[in-house]
C-alpha cells in the first residue's frame, strides 16, 4: 500500500483533492452510490489507488447502512460440524458466493437452546444484513427469532415449522430433491434384485429426512414389508439403527441410508456381523459427499446433492435481495435443486 506523505491512513479528503471532486462525490464511489459519471467514477479509484485509501466501515456502514456482514447460522453441536463434511461443503460454497460480493461471513454455532437469546442479541444489534441457517429442526425458535427482528435471511432445507403470526406467510429456502433421490436409491435396489429393502432413516424432526423416508415408501416394491430404523445422520447413528434392523429383521439384502454417513456406520455392523457387502447386503446412501463414498469400503453407490451449489444458492437469494431497493425484503421463495444416482461398488 503507498505510504501517505504525512504518515497518517489518507483521508476521504485527501481522495477528493487527488481526483479534483468533491468529499460527497468520492464517498458515493467508495460506497457504491450511484449518480457519477464513469470518467470521474475511475478518476476516483485511479486516486484512491494513488493513495492506499481504505474506506471507514464505520463511515461506510452509516452511508450505506449495510455492514458489509452476513451471519451464518448451523443448528448443531460444534463437534458435529466440524467432524461432519456436509457442513463443510455447504460453508464452503456460502463463503465463495460472499466473498464474491466483498461480504464477510459471520459463523454462529448453536450449541444449545441457551444460546439462542445470545444470538437473538446479536442480530438484533445490527451487526449483519442477513442470515442464513441451516440444518433446522421441527421446534428451532430461530425463524420467529429472526421475523420478530425483522433480519432477512434463506434457510436451507424445507421449512419444517409453522410461519409466526404476523410473518410473512412462507419463507426462502434452497433445498435438494430429496423425496425423488430417495426414490432413485430405492428403485436402484429394487431393479437389482433385493427383495427385503429396509431404511435408515434421518431424525423424524428434519424435513429432509421425512422427505427420504417418503421417497423410501413411495418406490418400496409392493412385495417389500417396510423396514425402518431411525438414525442421526451420523456414522454412530448410522451403526445403531443398522444394529436395530439387524436384530429385527435378519432376512433383509438391502439397505438404503439417508445419509453417507450413517451409510458409513452401516458399513461398519455388517461387516461385524460377517455381511458381505454387496453380495448379502447392498447398500445406497445419501449425499455423495466424496470424501466419504469414495473412501468407504467398498466404495458407496448413493445419491448426489449439490451440497456447496445449494451453499451458493442460499447466499445468492440472500444479497439479491439486500442489493435491491427495497430494504432487503424477501418474497417467500423455493429452489428445489435435482439429485441423481451415483453407482458404486456397494450396490
Amino acid at each position: 500500500m503507498p505510504e501517505h506523505p504525512t504518515g497518517h491512513r489518507p483521508t476521504l479528503e485527501a481522495v477528493a483533492a487527488r481526483a479534483g471532486v468533491s468529499r460527497a462525490t468520492v464517498s458515493r464511489v467508495v460506497n457504491g452510490g450511484a449518480g457519477v459519471r464513469q470518467l470521474v467514477a475511475d478518476k476516483v479509484r485511479e486516486a484512491v489507488a494513488e493513495l492506499g485509501y481504505v474506506p471507514n466501515p464505520a463511515a461506510r456502514t452509516l452511508v450505506t447502512r449495510r455492514t458489509g456482514a452476513v451471519a451464518v447460522i448451523i443448528a448443531e453441536p460444534e463437534v458435529r460440524i466440524f467432524s461432519d463434511p456436509f457442513f463443510s461443503q455447504q460453508v464452503r460454497g456460502i463463503s465463495k458466493e460472499l466473498n464474491a460480493h466483498d461480504t464477510q461471513l459471520v459463523l454462529l454455532l448453536l450449541e444449545g437452546p441457551e444460546d439462542y437469546e445470545r444470538i437473538a442479541r446479536y442480530l438484533a444489534g445490527g451487526h449483519v444484513d442477513g442470515a442464513l441457517a441451516f440444518s433446522l429442526h421441527a421446534d428451532d425458535p430461530l425463524p420467529a427469532i429472526a421475523t420478530r427482528i425483522g433480519l432477512p435471511t434463506v434457510y436451507g432445507g424445507r421449512p419444517a415449522w409453522t410461519p409466526a403470526p404476523g410473518g410473512p406467510a412462507g419463507v426462502t429456502y434452497v433445498d435438494a430433491d430429496n423425496r425423488g433421490g430417495a426414490r432413485l436409491a430405492v428403485r436402484h435396489l429394487a431393479d437389482r434384485g433385493r427383495t427385503r429393502i429396509a431404511h435408515i432413516a434421518g431424525p423424524g424432526d428434519m424435513t429432509s429426512a421425512t422427505d427420504r423416508l417418503d421417497g423410501y415408501r413411495d418406490a418400496l416394491p409392493p412385495a417389500c414389508p417396510p423396514m425402518v430404523a431411525e438414525g442421526d445422520y451420523t456414522v454412530e447413528g448410522g451403526a445403531r439403527a443398522m444394529t436395530d434392523l439387524l436384530e429385527r429383521h435378519p432376512e433383509l439384502d438391502a439397505v438404503f441410508a439417508a445419509s453417507d454417513q450413517m451409510a458409513v456406520g452401516a458399513l461398519r455392523v455388517l461387516r461385524e456381523r460377517a455381511r458381505r457387502v454387496p453380495q448379502d447386503v447392498a447398500l445406497v446412501g445419501f449425499d455423495d459427499m466424496r470424501s466419504v463414498a469414495e473412501c468407504a469400503d467398498p466404495p458407496l453407490t448413493t445419491v448426489h446433492q449439490d451440497i456447496e451449489g445449494m451453499g451458493r444458492m442460499m447466499a445468492r437469494l440472500l444479497l439479491g435481495a439486500l442489493d435491491r431497493d427495497r430494504g432487503g425484503i424477501l418474497a417467500p421463495t423455493s429452489l428445489i435443486t435435482p439429485t441423481r444416482l451415483v453407482r458404486r461398488d456397494s450396490a
